[in-house]
């Protein structure tokens, strides 16, 4: 009997162990940034903090960026997500960009995240997070 207890005792040990070490990695485990710090890492320096199409280097492109509080006014009122999820991470083609002076980001959220797991998973996460955050800023 004293060694069906010893061998549960260690069985209890083990698992309490594991789940310690579960519990640690999840404390420890990065927060995923905000739509909002993704825009102004990635956005904001050609369509402005507000995305109001003002940012510093604005001035410098071929084109002026877009209002992007305007998305949903310039498509009949609708905030159409797919649509600006496509246009972040690349799939499709804007011509007011001409030559893709703004980047890919899908590309890039997935090249940043290469060394992790699940790079593709972490892009598309940062592309829901930016579009959300987009949405939250249109106006009428």
């Amino acid at each position: 009997m004293i060694g069906k207890l010893t061998k549960i005792a260690k069985r209890v040990a083990v698992l309490t162990f594991a789940a310690s070490l579960m519990l640690a990695s999840c404390r420890s485990a990065p927060e995923p940034p905000t739509g909002q710090a993704l825009y102004l890492r990635h956005c904001a320096s050609c369509h402005g903090e507000s995305g109001d199409g003002n940012g510093a280097l604005a001035a410098s492109l071929r084109r002026l960026p877009s209002d992007l509080r305007l998305i949903a006014k310039r498509h009949g009122g609708q905030f159409d997500e797919s649509y600006v999820m496509q246009i972040i991470d690349g799939r499709r083609v804007v011509a007011e960009h001409g030559t893709r002076e703004m980047p890919v980001w899908g590309a890039v959220f997935e090249t940043e995240h290469r060394p992790r797991d699940y790079p593709g998973y972490i892009s598309l996460l940062h592309t829901r997070a930016l579009t959300d955050y987009l949405s939250s800023i249109q106006q009428e």
